[in-house]
């Protein structure tokens, strides 16, 4: 099949007609194309989009409000067929789509259709002066949103449903390795009246198309998910320009388990934390940290429960880890795992390549276990973003906390104790943007998301999206 550009809301071709291919990884195979798309078809994005925010912007909540959950529900009703379709261009179980993926994107949108109803101005009145201040919170205008490969059309949702919601238009590009999601979400938009031009979505490479939105003069505000480098890259075009920046980029997160911890959950949720998604999460825990009173049995047991994580086709039903997301991909995870056996790790289970039955050409992993003694090895430093986690003990709290913050990522962690004093010292000091206690991925749409150090800049979720999406103006008015 061949993906076109959503702009305007009409489906067009590239202006230079210039495609990519598109992998299935499931079996490796080419299904179909995407636009490469130039600085022409975003800049024909742009004008539809700045040709539509002074009537969106000035449209009534209610109405705002109706139209994002009416697509909230469209994304409900074709919840197989997005799942099917998410699972086939990213290489994820079609039941793990179903279950999270495809139910997070219809979430967003509902979410936001609520909040920004309650998204309220401030004031404040000035004793004394006989004055009153007030500050309105004015959408930005255009807005770029750029997307990962690995939560799809989850990501893409997250982004583009606060940015309208708080009355801007939008300029997406989704990850040009798993454009399908965004592609069919461009007909729901149109099937639940969004105007035209409110959300314009550009296909192609982020050298290319990305490139031309950060870049792009007008567009005001840039949200970004991806890579370390690449948020760096845009920060470098983004700052002389003064746009707005929210980017949230890399992790390696500690998973740190005491002897006190509620052992069998924490096991379980351990496998879930190490190798959902093959690991191609970025709050994924991928360096284990365990007391060493516990040590050997954890790894015993984990290994256990490792062991029967079923590799196979993303449409099996029993299938607990698919395909990686791309041959690239896949050849960089590999690497990871060689660099890590010649710095002196132990691959404790794992690390072959799997070949699954009617999918021989597919990029199948099987979940790699390292055990590792050096914090600052390549394995513990690095984001391999694939089914790999290291493993090591600590005896110590203190050395627990350092081994912890001994990187420069920033994104989240996972503490496993029932001790509250620890509970306590550990959430404020360590350098993470997210702590889970004895759980992990349990998300609150209101809360604040996102990472410090190399992890990113700004955040996500709840009113502070709004916040991100929207300009503060005061206005201060004095009386007699």
């Amino acid at each position: 099949m061949k993906i076109k550009n959503y702009i305007n809301g009409k489906f067009e071709n590239p202006i230079h007609g210039e495609y990519l291919d598109n992998y299935n990884p499931s079996v490796g195979e080419v299904y179909g194309q995407v636009p490469n798309s130039s600085k022409e078809d975003v800049e024909n994005a742009y004008q539809a989009a700045k040709n539509a925010f002074p009537s969106w912007s000035n449209t009534t909540l209610e109405l705002r409000s109706k139209i994002l959950s009416k697509i909230s529900n469209l994304i409900i009703e074709k919840l197989d067929f997005l799942a099917a379709a998410e699972s086939k261009d990213n290489g994820k179980p079609v039941h793990l789509a179903k279950s999270v993926d495809i139910p997070r994107a219809a979430s967003n949108f509902q979410f936001f259709a609520d909040a920004l109803t309650q998204f309220s101005s401030e004031s404040h009145e000035s004793t004394g002066f006989n004055a009153i201040n007030f500050t309105l919170r004015e959408p930005i205008g255009v807005v770029g949103c750029i997307s990962p490969w690995n939560l799809p059309l989850y990501l893409f949702t997250w982004k583009i449903a606060p940015a309208i919601a708080a009355g801007n238009c939008v300029v997406a590009k989704p990850s040009e390795i798993t454009p399908l999601t965004a592609y069919l979400f461009g007909e729901i938009c149109s099937d639940a009246g969004l105007p035209n031009g409110v959300l314009n979505i550009v296909h192609g490479n982020g050298s290319s198309t990305g490139q031309a939105i950060v870049e792009h003069p007008q567009i005001k505000a840039i949200s970004f998910t991806g890579g370390t480098a690449t948020g760096a890259h845009i920060a470098r075009v983004a700052a002389p320009l003064f746009k707005k920046l929210s980017l949230e980029l890399g992790g390696k997160n500690p998973n740190i388990i005491f002897a006190d911890c509620n052992y069998d959950k924490m096991l379980a949720t351990t496998v879930r934390s190490s190798f959902s998604n093959q690991g191609q999460i970025c709050l994924c825990g991928s360096r284990i940290l365990v007391e060493a009173e516990i040590y050997e049995k954890f790894k015993k047991d984990f290994i256990q429960k490792v062991a029967e994580l079923k590799v196979g086709n993303p449409k099996n039903s029993e299938t607990s880890i698919g395909a990686i997301v791309s041959k690239q991909h896949f050849k960089k995870v590999k690497e990871y795992i060689e660099i890590a056996e010649r710095e002196g790790g132990r691959i404790i289970f794992g690390g072959n390549k799997v070949t699954v039955k009617n999918c021989e050409n597919g990029y199948y992993l099987q979940p790699t276990v390292i055990e590792v003694a050096n914090n600052l090895c390549t394995a513990n430093q690095k984001e391999i973003f694939g089914p790999v986690v290291t493993m090591m003990p600590f005896k110590t709290e203190k050395e627990a906390l350092q081994l912890a913050n001994d990187v420069k990522y920033g994104l989240s962690a996972s503490l496993w104790t029932n001790n509250l004093n620890r509970t306590l010292q550990f959430s404020k000091q360590l350098e993470t943007g997210i702590v889970w206690v004895n759980t992990w991925m349990l998300r609150d749409l209101r809360t604040a998301f996102g990472g410090k150090k190399a992890s990113g800049i700004g955040r996500e979720g709840g009113f502070e999206a709004l916040r991100f999406f929207t300009e503060p103006k005061n206005i201060c008015i004095q009386y007699e």
